[in-house]
């Protein structure tokens, strides 16, 4: 299996197949709106405003695993991001990282690239960069701010 091979839900509960980002650089990132990182959704807008006509995309993934901090419905965390940080890239249902019921994204994220942080996903705001053709190239921890990433983000591009 690969990243192309895997369906996701967006924040309606449509199926939306990987497979529609080939070719794009991908940031996915499991979100929250009553995190302490919350903030950084700022430079993630940023970063997207900045590069996705080169090919950029992120992905994020509302996840209320961590100390229920993505309480609302995908709708009221949709609405939030947009008031407040202006959110203009995809985001989609919420989904569970770890454990019994966690995605199959997280499950080939993980194994791609557990690196030194271990393979559970610790906290909200996990990034992983993901190249054109699939490839997982990166994990960053919830404390790397956007800012840091775009020397690799431009990498890719």
């Amino acid at each position: 299996m690969n990243l192309y091979d895997i369906t996701v839900m967006d924040m309606k509960q449509n199926p939306v197949p990987l497979s529609d980002y080939k070719g794009k650089v991908l940031l996915i990132v499991n979100t929250a709106t009553g995190c302490g990182f919350t903030p950084q959704y700022e430079g993630l807008e940023a970063l997207y405003g900045k590069y996705k006509d080169q090919g950029f995309e992120i992905l994020d993934f509302p996840c209320n695993q961590f100390g229920h901090q993505a309480p609302g419905s995908e709708e009221e965390i949709h609405e939030f991001c947009q008031l407040t940080y202006k959110v203009s890239f995809p985001q989609f249902a919420k989904i569970e990282v770890n454990g019994a019921n966690e995605s199959p994204l997280y499950t080939h994220l993980k194994a791609r690239q557990s690196g030194v942080l271990g393979s559970g996903i610790k906290w909200n705001f996990t990034k992983f960069l993901v190249d054109r053709n699939g490839n997982v190239l990166k994990r960053y921890a919830p404390t790397d701010k956007p800012e840091k990433l775009e020397k690799d983000i431009t990498a890719l591009l």
